[in-house]
């Protein structure tokens, strides 16, 4: 099979769990002998336009503007109003929300290349919410209709997405992740060296992942945890005012910022970790929940339809924005009081294997047609 991805950013160029789920999707499946081509948005200069990396080949244009946080590239409209469709069976598209998907919503409607779009989440972090429920009745449900199939990763981001009137058939593939890697046995990473109990919080430093609530969380866990401290992995424009946040509140020397750190070191980040805490506005269903859970972290995580069945199996959900709720819940799990079904639980049903074979499944047919 010949797969056209389209991607608006990708690992490791840009890190984060929808951006390594398709440099994984795209691996993965060139090792099963596809022949998956990716198109996506230049984030440096420097590289190549065109690379062969992982058995895959990926094809970058550079940014002509940037709106919102999305990134317009005239060189890749160019490139997708030219190809032969011929030349490839499927298109698959990632995320709703990026120029790059909407481009390819209309090569889908203007050619005969079949279309599949993968919803990794309905909301951006880059954009107040009200913005995203405008687009998402507008352009956003436009583009999913002109998918041949819409990947969701659960029952309940079916069920939104229908509720925007979106006609086109929806397939249910888990998101998974690779539990051989995340498990609790091995090594403890030497970036959290803390002797008191540690709090992770994994993601970028931006307003939708609101992490003020973990630093004011970590606040009122240390007046019954004193010597319990915050690890904070990932980049972003919110650091200095994180910074100058913990100072303000006297926990300036509990907060840690470990910047961006590799996939391959994570593993033993986690199981430095007493707990995982996610206070985020809007998620898909993040890979970094179910590494922590793999790893047999009890998580605190806001309460997100998409993701609170499943977060019951090993921690807790409060709502978004009661930071005060998630210092009760995260003292609760240093406490030794949480579900501990969570390694189970995603083992089961969030295999990075199976969502590979599910997918590749659904795009051979959705080419045979």
């Amino acid at each position: 099979m010949r797969i056209l991805r389209v991607a608006q950013k990708l690992y490791p160029e840009v890190p984060g769990g929808g951006t390594y789920h398709v440099h994984a999707m795209s691996r993965d499946q060139a090792a099963m002998g596809h022949d998956v081509t990716v198109l996506t948005v230049a984030t440096d200069p420097e590289l190549p336009h065109v690379e062969e990396r992982d058995g895959y080949t990926v094809v970058r244009y550079p940014s002509t503007l940037s709106l919102i946080g999305n990134d317009i590239s005239a060189g890749l409209a160019r490139h997708l109003a030219t190809v032969d469709d011929s030349a490839y069976d499927v298109c698959h598209a990632h995320s709703h929300l990026y120029f790059s998907t909407n481009l390819a919503a209309l090569k889908g409607r203007l050619g005969d290349l079949p279309l599949a779009i993968t919803n990794h989440g309905l909301y951006s972090q880059n954009a107040p919410e009200w913005v995203f429920d405008a687009y998402l009745r507008t352009l956003g449900r436009w583009t999913f209709n002109r998918a041949d199939v819409v990947f969701c990763y659960t029952d309940t981001d079916r069920n939104r997405v229908r509720e925007l009137g979106v006609t086109s058939p929806i397939k249910i593939v888990s998101n998974g992740i690779d539990t051989g890697r995340f498990h609790p046995q091995g090594s403890q990473s030497d970036m959290i060296d803390h002797n008191g109990p540690v709090i992770l919080f994994v993601g970028r430093l931006v307003e939708g992942k609101r992490p003020t609530d973990a630093i004011r969380a970590l606040a009122a866990v240390r007046e019954t945890h004193p010597s319990a401290a915050l690890f904070m992995c990932g980049q972003g424009p919110l650091r200095p005012d994180l910074e100058s946040l913990a100072a303000e509140l006297g926990i300036a020397g509990a907060v840690t910022f470990l910047g961006q750190v590799s996939y391959d070191a994570m593993p033993g980040v986690y199981r430095g970790a007493d707990v995982f805490v996610l206070p985020s506005r809007a998620e898909g269903v993040p890979r970094t929940v179910m590494e922590a859970m793999a790893t047999e972290v009890p998580v605190v995580c806001s309460n997100l339809p998409q993701i609170r069945e499943l977060v019951s199996s090993g921690g807790y959900t409060v709502d978004v924005g009661d930071h005060a709720a998630f210092a009760e819940r995260i003292a609760a799990c240093l406490d030794g009081s949480f579900p501990n079904r969570g390694r189970e639980r995603i083992v089961r049903e969030h295999s990075w294997t199976d969502t590979v074979d599910r997918t590749t499944d659904i795009l051979e047919k959705l080419a045979a047609t």
